[in-house]
């Protein structure tokens, strides 16, 4: 007998001998135990399987990350759907447009900002600029500085929209920027809207200590050079520009100006005020004061006082007086005429003003803001300063020094703005949480459809399944996209308020998406219902509708859960496939759809690629994330799947 032999003899009497005085049962090894402890349900083998898969987890992760973005995010970051400004339209992506540069913050003369960039000027006559400073579709690029600014030679700045004017110590007036409509220098067509830069400004110098007062506002630029103003610019953004340049009382005594979006109003030496001719007048304006609350009549008012200081907004202008009221008047849309009333004893000294909120110091060094704080431009109120000034949409606090102490308000936009100024990102966030709630409604419903129909018609069959079918192929055969986009155009001109509209939409998204479900649930009920505990349940004297809904439906909800995922993923295309065409949720209220559409032309495409290239991103990373998941689910509850066994 061979050794090999002769052991597996031995081993074996040994083994029989044990049996015999120990008993057949033994204490199972280690590995032994956890193979007995690794038998575990379907579901919790299915869900293990899930996320032994990287790419369904990371696709899981982003999903309920975009989920609270698109949910929680619109509790923290709010948006108004009646928001618009030109000013700030069509920036690129952005974020240092409050920093103030280094070698200003410590020695401030003036700053000065209205559009999307600020500009300002040192103790050391050093000019600085910061913001977007880049326009998309013309290419102009506001932080080439010319040549004939150097530093230490610039005596004053001032910031429009679209063009910046700078005076040397030297004397020169030096313009650049935006030209086509008059900004400064000569004008190409005399028959054009423009007043032209004066003659003498484009190829001489003027003395440097005659300069009282320089601003800049919508495509205009007003000047004051020893009590006379000048003006120039675009005559149809500015309405009583030509009446201010044709007033002879102008040619002395003016002190300075503030313009609004539309007007232009002159505040005299005297302390009196005007704008010039009838175009516009103060006559007959309802103000706001400090003091006494509600005036009647701003420019009676005013007469009565004497003004020292003035400010503008995009529509709305106000005044402080010598002793110490303030006045606004204007179509206040964001409260800008809440003027704060000052406790007693205590008055203003000096006023400032963005496109849309009002900055007030008073004489104990206390700032106070009012108007529009959507960027956080009012945080400063409260403060205190030596001196203050405003950008468009931004606060800087300067103490005696001429240090800058604190800033606030719009820093940037992540993703820029859209053609009516407005966030990207926040529309993005909002958009989506619409389209993620049509999405869900939508499949909600079709889901319930096709669960009761697909049920019904599988498990009775006969008639009954004959009738469901050909209703299901009826609404199968009708052409999907085309009939929602009539559908929703009929909705579109019936006069109903927008939410229902957009309840509508998400119905009508539901009615037509139904039937590849119901399909699908009555062929695995058609099967199931052949199976053994069916007919024990019959017997049991359980009710038909019981035994359908309660037994076989639970047998047959991983084909649910499959295919309600994949329909997620296929109604947020839909949603967003109408709202791109224009039948779908429309703006001002924000979907990924609709600001897709809103992006539509060559125009955008080409210079504003931020408006479309986000939200594209955003809806791309959704569905890919849920059509992941899907197919996932789909594998891992197919009991039939290899790659699981």
């Amino acid at each position: 007998m061979a050794k090999n032999e002769k052991k597996k003899v031995s081993s074996t009497l040994g083994s029989w001998v044990k049996r015999l005085f120990k008993g057949g049962s033994r204490e199972l090894s280690e590995d032994e135990k956890f193979a007995v402890e690794k038998i575990e349900s379907p579901s919790v083998m299915a869900v293990k399987a899930f996320f032994r898969r990287p790419l369904a987890v990371i696709a899981l992760v982003v999903l309920i990350s975009l989920f609270l973005l698109v949910f929680i995010g619109p509790m923290y970051i709010p948006m108004d759907l009646t928001y618009t400004d030109a000013l700030q339209a069509n920036i690129a992506p952005v974020w240092n447009m409050r920093d103030v540069p280094d070698g200003l913050k410590d020695n401030v003369r003036t700053i000065s900002g209205f559009g999307n960039f600020t500009v300002g000027v040192s103790q050391e006559n050093d000019f600085y600029i910061w913001g977007s400073t880049t326009d998309n579709l013309t290419g102009e690029d506001y932080g080439a500085i010319p040549d004939s600014i150097q530093d230490g030679n610039v005596l004053t700045a001032a910031s429009g929209s679209d063009h910046i004017i700078a005076i040397t110590t030297d004397g020169k007036i030096v313009g650049w920027g935006n030209d086509n409509l008059g900004q400064y220098g000569y004008v190409k067509n005399e028959a054009d809207p423009y007043l032209q830069m004066p003659e003498e400004f484009i190829t001489g110098t003027i003395d440097p200590d005659s300069v009282d007062f320089l601003d800049c506002g919508y495509q205009a630029t007003a000047l004051v050079l020893d009590g006379k103003l000048y003006v120039w610019g675009n005559t149809k953004a500015l309405l009583n520009m030509v009446d201010i340049h044709n007033n002879e009382d102008f040619q002395q005594g003016v002190k300075a100006v503030a313009m609004s979006n539309y007007y232009a109003v002159v505040l005299m030496e005297d302390g009196s005020v005007s704008t010039g001719g009838a175009t516009y007048t103060l006559n007959r304006q309802t103000g706001y004061s400090s003091v006494e609350g509600k005036v009647k009549n701003t420019s009676a008012h005013l007469r009565q006082k004497k003004v020292v200081q003035m400010a503008a907004t995009d529509n709305c202008f106000a005044f402080l007086t010598e002793d110490g009221e303030i006045v606004v008047t204007g179509a206040a849309k964001y409260g800008e005429t809440n003027v704060p009333t000052l406790p007693e004893g205590e008055k203003f000294v000096q006023l400032v003003a963005g496109t849309k909120h009002f900055l007030a110091l008073s004489d104990k060094g206390t700032v106070y803001g009012w108007g529009h704080d959507d960027s956080g431009q009012l945080d400063v109120a409260g403060s205190t300063a030596s001196t203050i000034y405003a950008g468009a949409k931004q606060s800087y606090l300067v103490d005696e020094g001429g240090e800058v102490t604190e800033t606030s308000g719009l820093q940037g936009y992540f993703f820029g703005t859209d053609r009516q100024g407005r966030d990207v990102l926040t529309r993005i966030i909002h958009g989506g949480k619409m389209t993620m709630t049509i999405g869900a409604v939508a499949v909600i419903v079709s889901t319930i459809i096709a669960i009761i129909v697909g049920c019904i018609s599988g498990y009775f069959g006969g008639w009954v399944d004959m009738i469901l079918m050909r209703v299901t192929e009826i609404f199968s055969a009708i052409p999907f996209l085309p009939f929602a986009m009539m559908l929703s155009y009929v909705i579109k001109t019936m006069p109903i308020d927008e939410t229902t509209r957009i309840f509508i939409i998400m119905v009508i998204l539901g009615l037509l998406s139904w039937t590849g479900l119901a399909r699908m649930i009555r062929a695995q009920v058609l099967a199931e219902r052949e199976k053994e505990f069916v007919t024990a349940a019959k017997s049991m004297g359980v009710k038909e509708g019981r035994i359908a809904f309660k037994h076989i439906l639970p047998n047959v909800i991983s084909v649910i859960l499959v295919s309600v995922t994949l329909d997620f993923a296929g109604c947020l295309l839909t949603e967003s496939s109408l709202s791109y065409l224009g039948f779908g949720v429309q703006q001002p209220t924000p979907t990924w759809g609709n600001m897709l559409n809103g992006a539509n032309n060559s125009i955008v495409i080409q210079n504003y690629w931020w408006q479309w290239v986000f939200p594209a991103i955003f809806l791309a990373i959704a569905t890919i994330s849920i059509n992941i998941i899907g197919d996932t689910l789909r594998d891992v509850l197919d009991p039939k799947s290899s790659q699981e066994k």
